[in-house]
């Protein structure tokens, strides 16, 4: 039985061995008209012949310890089974609007379509909402169409984009940065 509570530490290889990259059918395609009058992006899902699969490198000292950082605030929350960490949620309280965002949300591969991940971020919009945070909000791929459509079936919606997130060519590239938010009652 998987019990969800606040996260206490969390170690680099923990956090690579649950969270060390994903796999995806499909990506969405970002289409931009910009003139004076009118901009208008669009994202349109598109297959791909062959899977995405997308490996991240271990985090470095100082990401290490801003992620430790959060988890000393109390606001970051693991999923066990029994003393196993299977999932985590590594969150940042943002006081001026009011935002709990989510930097790292990761659940095991064995623990996947499970209910886990459900669980999880369940309690974090809880703890939120307790804490009196009007947003839940996070930043994924546009290559990572698994953890879009997880989140989308969880009351989260794509609420904006940014083009040049990670390259100056994310868009050319096809991996653009996509912030969704989950707005609380």
């Amino acid at each position: 039985m998987i019990e969800i509570r606040p996260l206490t530490t969390i170690s680099a290889d923990k956090m690579h061995e649950i969270g060390g990259g994903y796999i995806s059918p499909a990506r969405y395609t970002v289409h931009k008209a910009e003139s004076h009058e009118r901009t208008v992006i669009t994202l349109e899902l598109t297959p791909l012949d062959s899977p995405y699969v997308k490996h991240w490198e271990q985090s470095d000292e100082e990401e290490r310890a801003r992620y430790q950082q959060f988890v000393a605030e109390g606001y970051s929350l693991g999923a066990y089974e029994g003393e196993d960490l299977v999932g985590f949620a590594l969150n940042e309280p943002r006081r001026w609007n009011h935002t709990l965002w989510v930097w790292e949300f990761h659940v095991a591969e064995l623990h996947r379509r499970m209910g886990t991940g459900r669980q999880l971020m369940e309690a974090v919009v809880e703890k939120a909402r307790q804490t009196g945070f009007r947003v839940v909000g996070l930043e994924t791929q546009s290559t990572n169409i698994p953890a879009i459509s997880f989140y989308r079936a969880i009351g989260f919606e794509i609420d904006a984009l940014d083009l040049s997130l990670y390259t100056n060519t994310d868009a050319a590239d096809g991996e653009v940065a996509i912030f969704m938010k989950r707005k609380l009652a």
